[in-house]
Order: C-alpha cells, then structure tokens, then sequence
C-alpha cells in the first residue's frame, strides 16, 4: 500500500481511517486470477482491472479515500460488528465505500467520548448493477464480474459512495459496523465539523 500524503486542498475537513485490521473479506480479483474473490456466497468479485490503484488516493464526490489494496490479501470490512475506533473528534459525517449483495439496511453505532451511544441507519444499494436505492453516490463500477471459474461479461458491479451522519454534538470515538455479512466497507473516511 503506497503511503501518500493526503493534499490539503482535496481533505479540506475529511480525514481517512485506517481500517486495515479489521479487513477479512476479497472482494476484488484480477482477470487471471477470478477464483481468489469471494464478495458473497457464489464467489463473485469485483474486476480489479477497472478499478483503482490498491492504495490510491481516490476523490468521490469531494471526499478523499484510501483505496484498499488489490490482489493482495483481504481488501475490504465484511461486516460483523467490528468495532472501529477513530481519532477523538468531532465530526459531521462518516463516509463510507461500500457495497452490499443485494440492498441493505441496518445500523450503526456511533459511541462517543462521554460514554453515549447512537444507533445511525446504514443503508447500501445491491452491487448488482442496479439505480442507487437510498440515494447514495456511485462511486466505481466495473463493465464485468467476475465469477469463480469466468469473467461475465455485461454484468456490472457498483462500488457505492455513502455517509452516516454524526447528530451529536460531542466527541465521536468509534463506530460500531452492524452485524450483516452481506455489507462490505472498503474505505472510511471521517468529515470534520465546519463549527
């Protein structure tokens, strides 16, 4: 993973979050090597070669993530309450690059410094390429999938760009992913108050 700094101009407020110890899922193969991807049950991945540089610098929509590495390991969170502690601060948002087998809603818990706990909707759109159900940003898509044995042609995968707001005006801590296998994070990034 290349250690880049992050250009003041892009971050603005948005701070990225190392999520590399809790990553336990491939998600994404190459071409060459389809069978090393297993983003659900059938072992359907991402196509590596449209997506990119493993850890890249991405902007989505303003917001900077750190792309996850590719073809090197486990690339992204699937879901199972993991619990991901943050830099102390106080935050707007919490972005999130994300996919889901099939939509998703569930929730997550924002735990602060005083010891207060709030339950945040999260809500990710299928990564069968499908219209964004809940609004959210489409932040990658492949022209192909792939299979365990094949590349499928003509069936696209969606990467998904989408936030949880942080209500409480206090010090945000950790967030608690919900425990829904069938949601995949990628990347996090944190968005400062402006305040």
């Amino acid at each position: 993973m290349t250690d880049m700094a992050i250009p003041p101009a892009i971050t603005g407020l948005c701070e990225p979050v190392d999520v590399s110890g809790h990553r336990n899922n491939t998600a994404i193969s190459a071409a060459t090597e389809t069978k090393a991807g297993g983003f659900n049950v059938w072992g359907n991945s991402f196509a590596a070669e449209y997506l990119p540089a493993g850890g890249s610098l991405v902007e989505v929509a303003g917001v900077p993530f750190r792309f996850p590495p590719v073809c090197h390991g486990p690339d992204n969170v699937r879901c199972d309450g993991q619990f991901l502690a943050l830099p102390e601060g106080r935050y707007d948002w919490v972005h999130l690059l994300t996919a889901a087998e099939r939509r998703c809603e569930d929730v997550a818990e924002l735990h602060y410094a005083d010891g207060s706990v709030d339950a945040e909707p999260l809500r990710v759109s299928d990564f069968w390429a499908a219209p964004s159900w809940f609004g959210e940003i489409k932040a990658f898509e492949t022209p192909v999938m792939h299979y365990p044995h094949h590349v499928q042609r003509g069936v696209p995968a969606v990467m998904w760009a989408q936030r949880v707001p942080v209500t409480r005006r206090a010090e945000l801590t950790g967030v608690r992913l919900p425990r829904n296998i069938a949601v995949h994070v990628f990347a996090v990034t944190l968005q400062r108050s402006g305040a």
